[in-house]
């Protein structure tokens, strides 16, 4: 009998997991320099965001509290390329980024189910990718697990949690009195669209049957665009991981009976008859199963208190959202809103194992307790943590260190990484270039110096950029002529857009679920910058452009220059709507 075949890879850096936490860890990684291998076991990237589940992308809530960094690069994309926000073009979207950015290799159909070690040390681990019937062994120097699931902690030997800690483990006074192996459920997703005549639905014949009073606290608002039947959650009693088979069949005889609730109640039947069924989902999303030991347990507390830790690298910004072990079948509300602040900071040691030397972690899966983690889960919060990590992965491949290492050695350089990146990180500020520091600004408005204070979103009451007209010049003038090097750029692109009022809906999630019949296309937000230049002074006193775009719709800039400059000019030239251009951040570096 012949062998299936093996194909070995080699790698700084291997990525187990292809969801919003992996995509931004994975990318992270490999725009610092690290070769990475993404393995992903879904023949699609994006996780519970992606178009088998189907879920949108939820994260900080509060004016200006948006994530920004990667999750946003990824949002903007959408907005750009899939104003009606079809789920398969933003599985396309994903796609692109992880597929086509340097430094990465993209695994598909490939679970990881095998793992080399040695002590304490990751060495390799072991994926069947079913499409091609092939084994793929990857070698690394670190391993992140993004899996959700936590895959590689029984595997390792990983020290993990799962389910509720006692009340008095961490004085949270939100948690049981009693610990537990409980947890939040999974749900499958359904979609529909209205149409202009009426559909019948004829359910099958294993769905259960439902009425009004089967339903309390449940019951569907098709007029509601926000209705995503998330509450349809079965499994938080039993096995997340072991039950998963099963609990997806109960779940499909739940949701199919409740859109047979929806279709041909007695109550329903009249207002609901245009709606038709568009979409079942068959993959349930899961909220919560394996959550890793690090050298820190983030708890309920250090989120009320703000998460001011001096390791922060990520945050959060969702409340503490509990659901009800039951699901479906309590008659109790299927969740409690715990008040939390936003934003809350996430400590760099919750994201690597305590005992394995370089295993790392993002998402869903990070060290924290139940409670903390009912906010942390949130897939804008997991792409924060996955971007920190793949930076942090990058630094300690660079510099020959353990995960613990950086957080050792090189904390400060990884926070300053991740501010250079657009991904925002509360309660601190971003170092500016000492070329920037030292230049003359020339700019026609009085809050100019805004571009340059390290912030670069509006916080509290203070807006941290500056308004100028369209056509208006911002220039540093340089004590000297001097090589320049990146320019960084970072624009407007409305970070209370899903705040918008109801006749603005079209921006307010990344995706949308039932689709009614008078839904608009969504567009770039009007806030954002569409065309610029760039101008250069030479020695010689010549005026060049060093660069120039009139179709810009990403809020993060980097313009890459190696040439001798008296000055650097910016020029906004046109937005996606506004009257001017908002802009909160313009530096240059010098190029070493």
């Amino acid at each position: 009998m012949t062998a299936f075949k093996t194909i070995v890879h080699h790698a700084d850096l291997c990525v187990v997991g292809g969801g919003i936490a992996g995509i931004c860890a994975a990318v992270s990684a490999a725009r610092h320099g690290a070769h990475v291998v993404l393995m992903q076991e879904r023949p699609m990237l994006g996780g519970n965001a992606s178009s088998e589940i189907r879920m949108w992308v939820c994260g900080a809530h509060g004016d200006n509290n948006k994530e920004t960094g990667l999750i946003e690069e990824l949002m903007l994309e959408n907005q750009y390329r899939n104003p009606d926000k079809n789920y398969s073009v933003w599985d396309g979207i994903m796609y692109e980024l992880v597929r086509y950015q340097p430094g990465i290799e993209l695994l598909l159909n490939c679970t990881c189910n095998e793992c080399e070690m040695d002590g304490s040390v990751v060495k390799s681990v072991k994926g069947w990718q079913l499409t091609t019937q092939t084994f793929h062994e990857v070698h690394a120097a670190l391993f992140a697990d993004c899996s959700g699931d936590s895959v590689l902690a029984p595997l390792t030997g990983a020290e993990f949690r799962i389910g509720r800690e006692a009340r008095k483990e961490f004085g949270e006074d939100i948690a049981p009195e009693t610990a537990d192996r409980k947890t939040m459920g999974m749900s499958c997703m359904i979609q529909a669209r209205e149409e202009t005549h009426p559909s019948e639905f004829i359910p099958p014949k294993w769905a259960y049957k439902y009425t009004k009073s089967d339903l309390p606290h449940r019951v569907p608002d098709m007029r509601n665009v926000s209705e995503n039947f998330w509450y349809l959650e079965l499994g938080g009693e039993c096995d997340s991981i072991a039950d998963s088979e099963t609990l997806r069949d109960e779940l499909l005889k739940t949701a199919y009976g409740l859109w047979d609730y929806v279709k041909n109640d007695p109550e329903n039947k009249e207002q609901n008859k245009n709606w038709r069924l568009d979409w079942m989902g068959i993959l349930p999303g899961k909220r919560e199963s394996r959550r890793y030991i690090g050298d820190y347990i983030m708890t309920q507390n250090d989120v009320r208190a703000e998460g001011r830790f001096e390791d922060l690298v990520a945050y959060g910004g969702w409340t503490m959202d509990d659901h009800h072990p039951c699901g479906f079948r309590t008659p109790e509300r299927p969740n409690i809103f715990h008040p939390a602040p936003s934003p809350y900071g996430i400590p760099y040691r919750s994201m690597y194992s305590k005992n394995i030397e370089n295993l790392m972690f993002a998402g869903r899966n990070i060290s924290v307790t139940h409670t903390a983690m009912s906010s942390t889960r949130v897939m804008a919060t997991c792409g924060t943590i996955g971007q920190a990590v793949g930076t942090a992965a990058a630094i300690a491949v660079r510099d020959g260190l353990t995960p613990r290492g950086v957080y050792e050695q090189r904390l400060n350089e990884l926070k300053q990484t991740l501010m250079e990146d657009d991904s925002y990180l509360p309660f601190n500020r971003r170092d500016i270039p000492l070329l920037t520091r030292n230049a003359v600004l020339c700019c026609p408005v009085a809050d100019a110096e805004n571009l340059r204070n390290g912030l670069d979103r509006p916080i509290q009451d203070k807006d941290n950029g500056c308004h100028v007209a369209l056509g208006a010049r911002i220039t540093y003038e340089f004590p000297k002529a001097v090589k320049a090097g990146r320019v960084r750029i970072i624009f407007d692109s409305d970070l209370n857009r899903e705040t918008l009022p109801e006749c603005e809906r079209k921006l307010r999630r990344n995706m949308i679920h039932n689709r009614p019949l008078d839904w608009a296309d969504s567009y770039v937000p009007k806030t954002m910058v569409k065309a610029y230049r760039l101008e250069g002074v030479t020695p010689s006193g010549e005026t060049i452009l060093l660069y120039e775009t009139a179709n810009n719709y990403q809020r993060r800039n980097f313009v890459e220059l190696n040439c001798e400059l008296k000055s650097v000019t910016l020029i906004p030239l046109s937005t996606w709507g506004a009257d001017d251009a908002h802009i909160f951040s313009f530096d240059i570096a010098e190029r070493v």
